[in-house]
């Protein structure tokens, strides 16, 4: 049994010796994470009094305009990374292809997967932004192709995220429940705070993009229709920031809806980046997550950028919603 207040790095080494077949590979590629997410925490924390506010004047693969602070988070995770000796190569969703290992480095049988910023657009107004990330084996050893990152979510052997807020949370899972970690500035280390979350199995608040309501499909405004019942007592809550939205109904409950519509009819929400290791997290804290017709960690991709429609959070929340989504 965990204690509350034990660092991050106990809690990883605690894993690993319930596993006999470990070399510690895993351990130390997720310390050099760790080292990624308190530098981007550093950068974000200090955002309004250097020049990393704004928009670097160019677009990403996804064709939205990058912010400067997209650039050094992705920058700083790739540094970070890459000499490690553990990954085969990385994919960032701000660039267009994977991410080779440098030759000079060693390479390891891991792929890490990652947005780097998510939310980044609304820094200068000081609201909660985060990473996302996602590992998985190489199939083909150390010589990583675009068809290695092409897998399922239910392949994943970890996943998770980093909540840049008022305070900075690390939050992950390995399959073996969900679990949160508040850096502690004063030591510099990543203390357990959340062992083993638990979201509820039905929640009473939903987050929603509803300025697109006019191109949901029938089934999705039947559903937002229906939480909006004053009986049934749900709230709308959206700060637009996906790892915002998540983390908060993770923790008390309810359901967080980005749908395909009129509009974007393969979502709009990056399959491999952002909805699969929510997904594995969410489903380990004893939630669910679907496309509004499959569970999403059982989707096959075809492409590193893939997009999705999602609704992910409390498992009777997500349910309903999967009964309402054939009528289109």
């Amino acid at each position: 049994m965990a204690t509350v207040g034990m660092s991050l790095t106990q809690f990883l080494l605690e894993e690993q010796r319930n596993i006999p077949e470990s070399k510690g590979s895993f351990t130390s590629l997720f310390n050099d994470l760790v080292v990624a997410a308190k530098i981007i925490s550093r950068e974000v924390n200090k955002a309004g009094l250097i020049d990393i506010l704004g928009a670097a004047g160019t677009v990403n693969v996804q064709g939205e305009e990058v912010q400067k602070l997209d650039i050094l988070a992705n920058d700083t995770i790739v540094n970070t990374m890459e000499h490690g000796g553990q990954l085969a190569a990385m994919a960032s969703e701000e660039v267009d292809d994977f991410i080779p290992i440098n030759k000079k480095y060693p390479r390891g049988k891991y792929l890490l997967l990652f947005d780097p910023l998510d939310g980044s657009s609304n820094i200068d107004v000081n609201i909660s932004v985060g990473t996302i990330f996602s590992i998985l084996k190489c199939r083909t050893g150390n010589d990583a192709t675009t068809e290695d990152f092409l897998q399922p979510g239910v392949q994943q052997v970890c996943a998770g995220y980093i909540l840049y807020g008022s305070s900075t949370m690390f939050v992950y899972s390995t399959g073996h429940g969900t679990h949160g970690f508040t850096l502690d500035p004063s030591v510099g280390e990543f203390l357990l705070s959340h062992e083993n979350i638990k979201i509820p199995d039905d929640g009473k608040i939903y987050s929603a993009n509803e300025a697109n309501a006019e191109n949901w499909f029938p089934g999705t405004q039947k559903y937002i229709r229906g939480l909006k019942d004053r009986s049934r007592g749900y709230k709308s809550r959206y700060v637009g920031s996906l790892v915002s939205d998540f983390h908060r109904n993770l923790l008390r409950g309810g359901v967080f809806v980005y749908p395909s519509d009129k509009k974007t009819k393969n979502g709009k929400l990056r399959l491999l980046y952002e909805a699969n290791p929510l997904a594995m997290l969410v489903e380990q804290a004893g939630g669910a997550a679907s496309t509004g017709t499959e569970r999403i960690l059982e989707v096959t991709p075809t492409e590193l950028h893939q997009r999705t429609s999602l609704i992910i959070g409390s498992k009777n929340d997500v349910k309903e919603a999967e009964e309402l989504w054939s009528e289109v």
